[in-house]
């Protein structure tokens, strides 16, 4: 599985680093993006199941799951 997160759209609400169940999502403090937001970004790609249920949570249609 993959994410992706539309850094433009995201505001760092954090409910995708809540929901996922293996805790590889994570704000990216190191970024911010236009809105003046920290964005979502996948920690470790290798372990990601594409279980969908980031994107289920996150309230604006942010992230995109690939599988």
């Amino acid at each position: 599985g993959k994410i992706t997160v539309d850094e433009i759209i995201c505001k760092g609400c954090g409910l995708c680093v809540n929901a996922c169940p293996l805790k590889i999502i994570a704000l990216d403090k190191g970024k911010i993006n236009i809105k003046g937001y920290h964005p979502a970004k996948l920690i470790d790609p290798e372990k990601c199941t594409g279980c969908t249920s980031c994107a289920l949570m996150c309230p604006d249609t942010a992230i995109q799951v690939e599988r």
